[in-house]
């Protein structure tokens, strides 16, 4: 029945938009064109960039821009001296065509709300919004990193930074219980980042002692990617690898200035006891059985 839905979901907003047709918005080339060449935009876009935002093969955007560049529409040129980096520019046709399709773009939406009344379209609009966040959820990676890449240390510092803006006194990591990159390496742990659009936007982090309770650690998400449930879906991946490996504990710390990741804990069946470590930083500890 799930699968079902969202197959007649798409069904319907491929229709309505017109994404099967081959001119869109009544021009003369289809939605992938149109798309791309609407990414680009007025300031131009980094290839790897517009191929990572639009989640294409390489091959075929590279088709995309041949044909926008056969067009005049746009411009494939090299950035500075790294012949590696490449910019994708709107020539002064592509800005003229980039504006009509603008302009029929709105036309269009308002096509789609005209018919409707003002409690159907109150309605809709907060449809779209809610599908928008959960489409945009969905659309999230979460894998084990090393620790030491460069998208773990992103996610690493920023927690580290927020940290140190909402303790009352600051946070120095140096004077916190250790999760080291070392300890955060399997077998003895493992690092969790998630990625939208290869932009990471949360981690989590196991420090695994066999049947011993798992520590959970190092629980972020950025301010952007909030409310799309990231943190319940990390602290659910972090208890599935903790059981996979063993523990029938799992363990954590917080501060009592984290009161949504406090919630949080609370909602997904973590118990409140006593300290079981000498955390500075930390007011609350919990504790959630793995055994089913």
């Amino acid at each position: 029945m799930e699968i079902a839905a969202v197959r007649r979901f798409n069904r319907i907003v491929t229709e309505r938009v017109g994404a099967l047709n081959d001119a869109y918005l009544s021009r003369d080339r289809p939605l992938g064109q149109a798309r791309v060449l609407w990414e680009i935009g007025a300031d131009g876009c980094d290839v790897r960039a517009l191929r990572t935002r639009l989640g294409l093969d390489s091959g075929y955007l590279s088709r995309l821009l041949r044909s926008l560049e056969e067009d005049g529409l746009v411009r494939v040129e090299q950035s500075g001296a790294d012949a590696r980096v490449r910019i994708a520019r709107l020539t002064r046709t592509g800005a003229k065509e980039w504006r009509l399709l603008d302009r029929r773009s709105d036309e269009l939406a308002g096509s789609i709300l005209a018919p409707l009344s003002e409690r159907q379209r109150d309605r809709l609009i907060a449809a779209m919004d809610d599908v928008s966040r959960l489409l945009t959820a969905s659309m999230v990676d979460v894998g084990i990193v090393d620790p030491r890449r460069p998208e773990a240390q992103l996610c690493l510092r920023a927690y580290f930074d927020e940290l140190g803006d909402r303790f009352d006194n600051g946070f120095d990591h140096a004077r916190s219980i250790s999760a080291e990159d070392a300890e955060l390496t399997l077998p003895a742990g493992l690092l969790l980042v998630a990625t939208l659009h290869a932009e990471p936007i949360g981690c989590g982090a196991l420090k695994l002692h066999g049947e011993e309770p798992a520590e959970i650690k190092r629980m972020w998400v950025s301010r952007e990617a909030r409310g799309l449930g990231l943190g319940r879906r990390l602290l659910a991946e972090l208890e599935r690898e903790a059981a996979a490996r063993g523990a029938n504990v799992v363990r954590l710390e917080t501060n009592r200035s984290l009161t949504e990741a406090i919630g949080l804990y609370r909602a997904s069946g973590y118990q409140e006891v006593p300290a079981f470590n000498a955390e500075p930083y930390a007011h609350h500890w919990f504790e959630k059985s793995l055994k089913t």
